[in-house]
């Protein structure tokens, strides 16, 4: 739905996001996670997939923990710049609130503890920082307008800020572009640092029905029914969107283009760009984290 007037969120099952991920898939649809899953005997070996939880409180941990190590991620590839930048995840419990990140503190320090709780008309419910005033403005009418979006990130990253100054959409140039085809809108209307929430509104419009937008002169912005999926967009934007760019100035030297043509891209996309495959693909970057920091963010 690209509506972006409010819509009641509905108390979701505990395993909503679960069911989301890992629900059926249509007989057509080619399978998100191209594996070799069975040993030479026979015998068939697990993918990884998100959680069940018997309790929300359980689920509500799980998604603050996989929150803070996507700011850690976020970091590590430098998408911080100052005050800007921030990611929300959906409370499973009170489903009209979101978690973020305190204004001020940088990405890598950022601890579970650290999570700043919000109710929809952004006050502050649990916490002591204030967040960011663009981040509620922005994802406060994504949560209203998509009931479907657990988490959104948003980020000045270099080659997201690049790109979006042309304001069109990514051409399918690549396997990985194509998990934005017919996926990701372009919001065209800058007017300066967003603060209020009719503009949060248009963002919202413009993203529509897809996983990401392109705000023009400002960055990119991606949703996912998990931070997890949600995170892995926003780092494969920006790489895609750094292709663009080198294919572009290529281009203009002389070398010509060859697009992936409609039938190969959307059947590419349901192969690359499926949520289950977004949440699969995060997960290494989880272990990094916790590796890296013993699971210092956890705390």
């Amino acid at each position: 739905m690209s509506t972006t007037e409010t819509v009641p969120v509905p108390a979701p099952a505990v395993a909503s996001v679960g069911d989301a991920l890992n629900g059926p898939a249509k007989a057509q649809d080619p399978p998100q996670v191209q594996v070799a899953g069975t040993t030479k005997s026979g015998r068939k070996l697990n993918i990884r997939s998100y959680p069940k939880f018997d309790k929300l409180e359980d689920e509500r941990l799980y998604r603050k923990q996989h929150l803070a190590a996507a700011f850690r991620v976020f970091a590590d590839r430098g998408f911080d710049e100052g005050v800007a930048g921030h990611i929300s995840v959906r409370d499973p419990i009170l489903t009209d609130h979101f978690w973020l990140n305190p204004l001020s503190m940088h990405f890598s320090l950022i601890k579970v503890s650290d999570l700043i709780l919000c109710d929809e008309d952004g006050n502050v419910v649990e916490g002591n920082e204030p967040v960011n005033g663009a981040a509620f403005a922005i994802h406060s009418q994504i949560h209203k307008a998509r009931p479907d979006v657990t988490a959104a990130c948003h980020a000045h990253s270099v080659h997201g800020k690049a790109f979006a100054a042309f304001g069109r959409e990514l051409e399918m140039i690549t396997q990985d572009a194509c998990r934005f085809y017919k996926s990701h809108g372009v919001y065209q209307d800058l007017k300066g640092v967003v603060v209020d929430s009719e503009e949060g509104k248009r963002i919202a419009k413009a993203l529509g029905n897809g996983k990401a937008a392109i705000l023009q002169n400002h960055g990119i912005l991606t949703v996912g029914c998990s931070v997890d999926e949600a995170a892995f967009w926003f780092i494969s934007l920006e790489k895609t969107c750094q292709a663009q760019l080198l294919a572009d100035a290529a281009s203009a030297g002389g070398y010509k283009k060859i697009l992936i043509d409609d039938e190969e891209a959307a059947y590419t996309a349901a192969q690359v760009g499926g949520p289950e495959k977004g949440w699969l693909a995060f997960q290494p970057y989880y272990d990094e984290q916790v590796a890296k920091t013993k699971g210092d963010f956890l705390g």
